[in-house]
C-alpha cells in the first residue's frame, strides 16, 4: 500500500482517497509534503484557507477523522492511529510508503549501472503526472513539486548516463533527444545526447546535435554552451579514445601494465593472452594473432624455458572450426615447437594442452599422430576439473574426427557435448564452435531443420559477444540452403578480409562447380586453387570436412572419364557415408551420396 502524490490527484494504493472534497486531500499532501514531520493545526488552517472561517479549527479535526477512517479502514475504534498520528500541536503522517520518497531513493541510489537502470525505470514509472498537480497553486506545495520535477529531470539523464556506461548507446538517443526537447536549458542532457549518437556509430549526428545545443541556448538563453559541451564537440571532431569507455579503461591498464610489469618472460605470455582474444575479433584481428603467435613461441624458446615455452604453446585456445590451415608452414612450426617441448612436461594440464594444439595445428594431416595426439588429450583433459581444457581438447578431437566419410554422427556428438559444457561453464566461444560443429552434421544428414536452429544460436551468441567471424559460416549455410549461384556469390563477399585464407581460397568457384554438377550442367573453368586436383580427380583426398565433398568429385571426373578403377575407388571411399549428403562443410553440397554410388 503506498500513497500517490506523482500525479494529477493524490492517491492511495493507486487509487485516488475516496474523500469528500478537496480540501481532505489537501490536508493529506500537506502531511506528506512535510516528509514525517509535525504540520502544527495552525499551519494547517492557513494552508487551507486565505480567510479561515470561524470553526477551521474543528473542520481540520473532522478532515482528520475522515482521513483516518479512509487510510486505516480496519483501525477498531478508540484504538491509536498508526500512520496519521496526532503529535503535540498537530499531526504527523508517519510512513515511508509515498511514491516521492520511494522515487527521490531510486534517483540518489549509489548503485553499479547495471544495478541502478532498473531502479532509475521503476522510479520513472511511478510518475503518473506532474508532482501534487492537484494544489499546484498552493504556496506550501511549490517547493516540494520545484524538487520533485528537477529530481525527475535528472533521473531522465541518469538513466542515458547508466545506458552509456552499459554500452547502450543505441538505445539512450529516443528519450535523451525527446528530453533535450522539452527541456533545452539543460546542458548535460545536449552532451549526453551527442555522446550517445556517437557511441552509435553517427558522429555526424551527435555534431548536429552540438550545434543545436549552441544554437538554442544563445537564441532562447542568450549564453554560450558550458565547458563541457565545448571540449565535447572537439573531442569528437578529434575522435579522442577516451570518448569509448573501453579505450580508456584500454589506456589506463596498458600504461599501468608497462609500469608494473617489466620481466620478459610476463611479457611474453601475456602477449599469448592478447593474442587469443585478438583472433575472435574479426579478419584483421585473426591475421594479426596468427602473424605474432610464432613469434612469441620463438622468443619462448630463445629464452631456453621449457616451461614457459609450454604455457605459450598451450595458452593460445581458439576454437578453430575449418579442416585446412590458414598457414600451413606456421602450423607446421608450431606442431614442431609443440613436440620438442613434450617431453620436458609431467603435468597432465600442460600436456593435454600441447597434445591439443599437435592435434588442431596438424588439421589435414594423413599421418595418425594427430589423431592420437586428440585422443590422449581428451583422455587427460577428462581426468581434470578444468571445463576449459575439455573444451580445447573436444576442439582436437572434433579436427582428427574427418579421416573418413561417414563420421557426421561422431562430430555432432562433439558438438553436442560442446553445446552442453560451454552453457555449463560459460564458455561462449565454445558453446559457438558446438553449435557450428552440429550445423555442420545436420547438413550431412540433410537436416535443415536442426541446422537452422544451431546457426540461429551460434548468430545469436555471435552477436551478443562480438564474434563477427561467425557470420561466415551462417551466411555460407543458408547459401548452401538457397542453392543458387548469387547466393554462393553473395556469401564469398564475407570472405573478403575475414583472414581465412585456408577457407577461402579457391571457396566460391567449388561451390559453383558442386551446383553445376547437381543441376547437370558442365563445370565451369575456374581457379579452384587448393581444390583443383579433386574437381580434376587427380589426387585422394586429405581428410577435412570436404572429404565426402572431394570424393564425390572424383567419383564425377571418374564417371566423365570412364575410369572404372578411380570410379571403384571412390565409391569404397564414400560407402560408410551411404546415407548421407556430400555436405558436411556445412557451406556446400553436392548432394546425396548415394547418387554417387550407383
Amino acid at each position: 500500500m503506498e500513497f500517490g502524490v506523482l500525479g494529477p490527484v493524490v492517491a492511495w494504493d493507486g487509487e485516488p482517497v475516496d474523500l469528500k472534497g478537496p480540501r481532505h486531500r489537501a490536508v493529506l499532501a500537506r502531511l506528506i509534503v512535510a516528509r514525517g514531520r509535525v504540520v502544527p493545526v495552525g499551519v494547517l488552517v492557513d494552508d487551507l484557507w486565505m480567510d479561515p472561517p470561524a470553526g477551521a479549527l474543528s473542520a481540520v479535526r473532522t478532515f482528520v477523522a475522515a482521513l483516518r477512517r479512509a487510510i486505516e479502514p480496519d483501525r477498531a475504534p478508540r484504538t491509536p492511529a498508526r500512520l496519521l498520528v496526532t503529535s503535540g500541536p498537530g499531526y504527523a503522517l508517519r510512513t515511508e510508503a509515498v511514491d516521492a520518497l520511494r522515487f527521490e531513493a531510486a534517483v540518489q541510489a549509489s548503485l553499479s549501472p547495471g544495478e541502478l537502470l532498473p531502479e532509475l525505470l521503476a522510479g520513472l514509472a511511478l510518475w503518473r503526472g506532474p508532482a501534487y498537480a492537484e494544489f499546484a497553486d498552493e504556496r506550501w506545495a511549490l517547493a516540494e513539486r520545484t524538487r520533485l520535477t528537477e529530481l525527475r529531470l535528472r533521473a531522465v539523464e541518469r538513466v542515458g548516463e547508466a545506458r552509456l556506461a552499459l554500452g547502450l548507446a543505441a538505445e539512450a538517443v529516443p528519450e535523451l533527444d525527446a528530453h533535450v526537447t522539452e527541456h533545452p536549458w539543460r546542458e548535460d542532457a545536449w552532451r549526453l545526447l551527442a555522446l550517445a549518437l556517437y557511441r552509435s556509430d553517427r558522429q555526424g549526428d551527435a555534431l548536429a546535435v552540438l550545434r543545436r545545443a549552441r544554437e538554442t541556448l544563445a537564441g532562447q538563453l542568450g549564453v554560450d554552451p558550458g565547458p563541457a559541451l565545448t571540449r565535447l564537440e572537439s573531442d569528437i571532431l578529434n575522435q579522442a579514445a577516451h570518448l569509448s569507455p573501453a579505450g580508456s579503461v584500454w589506456a589506463d591498464t596498458t600504461a599501468a601494465y608497462d609500469r608494473v610489469v617489466g620481466g620478459t618472460r610476463a611479457r611474453i605470455e601475456s602477449t599469448v593472452g592478447l593474442l587469443r582474444n585478438l583472433a575472435v575479433t574479426g579478419g584483421g584481428g585473426l591475421e594479426a594473432a596468427r602473424g605474432h603467435r610464432l613469434a612469441a613461441v620463438t622468443a619462448a624458446e630463445e629464452l631456453g624455458d621449457p616451461d614457459l615455452t609450454a604455457r605459450v604453446i598451450g595458452a593460445y585456445d581458439v576454437p578453430a572450426i575449418w579442416t585446412r590451415s590458414d598457414d600451413e608452414a606456421q602450423a607446421a612450426a608450431i606442431v614442431a615447437a609443440a613436440e620438442r617441448v613434450l617431453p620436458t612436461q609431467d603435468h597432465p594440464s600442460i600436456r593435454a594442452r600441447l597434445l591439443a594444439t599437435i592435434a588442431l595445428e596438424s588439421r589435414g594431416s594423413r599421418s595418425p599422430r594427430p589423431r592420437d595426439a586428440a585422443l590422449e588429450a581428451e583422455r587427460l583433459a577428462r581426468g581434470l576439473d578444468d571445463p576449459a581444457l575439455l573444451a580445447f581438447a573436444l576442439n582436437g578431437v572434433f579436427m582428427q574426427t574427418c579421416h573418413r566419410a561417414g563420421l557426421a554422427i561422431e562430430r555432432d556428438a562433439i558438438g553436442a557435448e560442446l553445446v552442453v559444457l560451454s552453457q555449463r561453464h560459460n564458455l561462449f566461444t565454445y558453446e559457438v564452435l558446438g553449435h557450428l560443429i552440429r550445423l555442420q552434421s545436420a547438413c550431412a544428414r540433410a537436416d535443415h531443420t536442426a541446422a537452422d536452429e544451431h546457426a540461429a544460436a551460434a548468430d545469436a551468441l555471435a552477436g551478443r559477444h562480438e564474434l563477427p567471424l561467425v557470420a561466415v559460416f551462417t551466411r555460407w549455410y543458408a547459401a548452401l540452403c538457397d542453392d543458387t549461384p548469387s547466393s554462393y556469390r553473395a556469401a564469398a563477399a564475407l570472405l573478403e578480409g575475414a583472414g581465412m585464407p585456408g577457407l577461402s581460397a579457391g571457396l566460391l568457384p567449388l561451390a559453383l562447380a558442386a551446383h553445376a554438377i547437381r543441376h547437370d550442367e558442365a563445370i565451369p573453368q575456374a581457379d579452384y586453387g587448393p581444390h583443383t586436383p579433386w574437381v580434376r580427380g587427380s589426387l585422394d583426398p586429405p581428410p577435412g570436412l570436404l572429404l565426402e565433398a572431394y570424393w564425390a568429385l572424383t567419383a564425377h571426373a571418374a564417371r566423365q572419364a570412364g575410369d572404372a578403377k578411380l570410379l571403384s575407388k571412390a565409391q569404397i571411399a564414400l560407402a560408410p557415408a551411404a546415407d548421407e549428403h556430400a555436405a558436411g562443410s556445412g557451406l556446400l553440397t553436392l548432394g546425396p551420396i548415394s547418387a554417387y554410388l550407383g
